[in-house]
């Protein structure tokens, strides 16, 4: 029986450079261990008149990627991530046109339309921070009001990227930090409440915004932190969890994302730090697996086959978990700067196992 191809489908950046191409080119080789081809494209590979793509293929034993024409295989691995240009109609029209092809998973909504979705489920809603659609600077003050800590975050944004921060100070006086668009540490600024809305201009802060009650994430030092919880389908179709692990941003940083200069230690260390009890610990580790198990149930019954998510969790000082963000295309880096390496290779490796189970399970209906 010849080897099944599973194709990676992504976005090209600037020219023809991939993202993600190292994480491919492991993914090929353990899908070799499997007996999964493994081929990558985009839907800009499309053959204007076949059914096929120009298709990159890593040679392993070479150490060299090659392109050539490839039939568009059944299995799809869609890494596409989202992307202010022409490129991501690309994807959606891709789907549409060829909508018999098995995907391991499928684009969600933005940052408002998951929260409003996961909000639905009163059993997730405990673990969601108040958060509202930024319309007009007049949506800030109630907030503002309500919690000493604010945060500001583009409902498109990633790796912390145009994150603003607004802490009270007292005295009607308000400290706020952040990060641009190019994730560069906005210098603080104290300011009045009536003088940050006119101070939005200079930040770019317009349309598709959220504002979100601010959990407590600074540790004794200053630095903020949060854990990266990776949940994936495994070999038998299920949803289990891979891995978790603790971030901690840069000195003057509101953010603890790995891109933006954050480093990565183990969850456990991490908790041990913040907290005594063993107990609460387990009680904290239970907490953000069950949440992630209901995140990842409800998702999947409203979008459709999911294949991983990843899970950005807070923890308060009092112990309580709550979900700061779900990322549909998560990356598995942290798992390797923790040197946790039998999860980064389970975690490469999960997504192709998945796949092979998918495909016996479509053939077999």
């Amino acid at each position: 029986m010849p080897q099944k191809t599973l194709g990676i489908m992504a976005l090209y950046l600037n020219g023809k450079r991939l993202e993600e191409i190292d994480y491919f080119r492991k993914l090929t080789i353990q899908g070799r261990k499997l007996e999964l081809n493994v081929i990558v494209f985009t839907p800009e590979d499309l053959h204007p008149t076949k059914r096929a793509v120009a298709a990159l293929q890593y040679d392993p034993l070479k150490a060299k990627w090659s392109r050539g024409w490839r039939a568009i295989p059944d299995l799809i691995y869609d890494r596409c991530r989202y992307q202010k240009n022409y490129r991501f109609p690309l994807l959606r029209k891709f789907r549409a046109h060829y909508p018999q092809l098995t995907y391991l998973n499928r684009p969600i909504a933005h940052k408002w339309n998951i929260h409003q979705l996961l909000y639905k489920d009163r059993n997730i809603r405990a673990f969601l921070p108040e958060t509202v659609y930024y319309h007009k600077p007049s949506d800030l003050f109630p907030f503002l009001k309500k919690y000493n800590l604010v945060y500001l975050k583009p409902s498109d944004g990633t790796g912390g990227r145009g994150i603003l921060c607004i802490r009270h100070l007292g005295n009607e006086l308000y400290l706020i930090q952040g990060r641009d668009r190019s994730r560069r540490i906005i210098s603080p600024r104290k300011m009045r409440a009536d003088q940050i809305a006119s101070s939005f201009q200079t930040w770019g802060l317009k349309e598709r915004y959220l504002i979100q009650q601010g959990i407590p994430l600074a540790l004794p030092d200053g630095r903020v932190h949060d854990y990266r919880l990776l949940i994936q389908k495994n070999g038998q179709g299920e949803w289990e969890v891979t891995g978790c692990a603790g971030r901690i941003g840069p000195l003057r940083s509101i953010t603890s994302n790995l891109h933006g200069g954050g480093k990565a230690l183990p969850m456990l260390k991490l908790l041990q730090s913040r907290f005594s009890s063993a107990e609460k610990i387990d009680d904290i580790r239970k907490s953000m697996y069950k949440l992630s198990y209901l995140v990842a149930v409800h998702l999947e019954k409203h979008y459709g086959r999911l294949c991983e998510l990843a899970l950005d969790i807070a923890v308060s000082p009092s112990g309580q978990v709550w979900l700061l963000e779900v990322n549909p295309k998560p990356a598995r880096e942290v798992f390797k700067r923790i040197k946790e390496l039998d999860t980064y290779e389970k975690a490469i490796r999960r997504p192709l196992e998945y796949a092979l189970w998918l495909n016996n399970k479509v053939r077999s209906e």
